[in-house]
């Protein structure tokens, strides 16, 4: 009888089950496929929303920055502005609006988001004149952030070598732009945790990008607005952190002031409160400044 397969016991059973198994994970993979397919369109129908307006939008980031505030409050340096200061804030964005009642950026980058973060990277120990001399050539020979991805490091730095520090900034310029266009779909990113992990980004210049391009509450702590606030005094005399100036004025200056107010701010500090030889003497701020020199 050798020679003869057994099909009995076990495995007999087995094989026969095999079938019914099969068609049971089937269905339920079906049921799960179907499930799957419900849960994406609703998510799709529930995305497809209307784009609020630029109005809205500009109160919902308002909004968001307020709510952002109140989480990360235990990481900022303790500080409550009393009525006196808040007052005192107010009334300098008053004055200061009459002087200069437009509040605009004086970097030129045509309303680009791409180009402000390139000529905020060019403005580190340079003057913004000089920027935005640099940034119309270098603009010409890469119009988008696609180029100026793709572009031979030395060729941006020959573009720039006039602002100073300039082997540093090219390769900022590079990677940010490189990161910008694998990471974010060539479209600059409008949080401050994404902002500052490009090469050559500090808060500084994130907080320029969120309130000029996307309209968030901001305070652009440069040398002069940090010099101005410790004058003032809103800081403390000789105050020279950047990250305590931006803490203490986003709490003085009203949310809805800060992004024009940063750019008057700068202004009246070239024109007039500069730094060697400041003008006291008929200055519109005299009586409500501490003249901490």
């Amino acid at each position: 009888m050798t020679g003869v397969k057994k099909t009995g016991g076990k495995n007999a059973g087995s094989e026969q089950a095999k079938p019914k198994l099969t068609e049971e994970k089937t269905a339920d993979m079906k049921e799960t496929n179907t499930k799957t397919a419900v849960k994406q369109a609703d998510i799709k129908k529930s995305g497809a929303k209307k784009a609020p307006s630029k109005k809205t939008a500009a109160a919902i980031n308002i909004a968001a920055a307020k709510r952002t505030a109140e989480k990360t409050a235990s990481k900022k340096p303790a500080f409550v502005p009393d009525k006196a200061i808040l007052a005192k804030g107010a009334e300098l964005v008053a004055r200061l609006k009459t002087v200069y009642p437009d509040g605009e950026c004086q970097l030129k980058y045509e309303g680009e988001p791409w180009r402000l973060l390139v000529m905020g990277i060019l403005s580190a120990q340079c003057t913004d004149i000089r920027v935005n001399i640099i940034a119309e050539e270098l603009f010409a020979a890469y119009p988008d952030v696609y180029s100026m991805a793709e572009a031979d490091i030395t060729k941006i730095e020959e573009l720039i070598r006039t602002c100073g520090l300039w082997r540093g900034k090219a390769a900022a310029i590079k990677g940010s732009c490189e990161i910008i266009v694998e990471k974010h779909g060539g479209e600059l990113p409008s949080s401050m945790e994404d902002l500052t992990a490009l090469p050559g980004v500090g808060r500084k210049i994130a907080n320029l990008i969120r309130g000029d391009i996307f309209g968030f509450p901001a305070i652009v702590a440069d040398t002069h607005c940090i010099r101005l606030a410790a004058r003032i005094g809103f800081t403390e005399a000789g105050e020279r952190d950047p990250y305590r100036t931006e803490m203490r004025l986003s709490e003085i200056i009203a949310p809805e002031e800060q992004v024009t107010f940063c750019h008057r701010f700068v202004l009246f500090g070239r024109e007039f409160c500069t730094a060697r030889s400041p003008k006291c003497e008929g200055c519109l701020l005299a009586d409500i400044c501490c003249k901490n020199l």
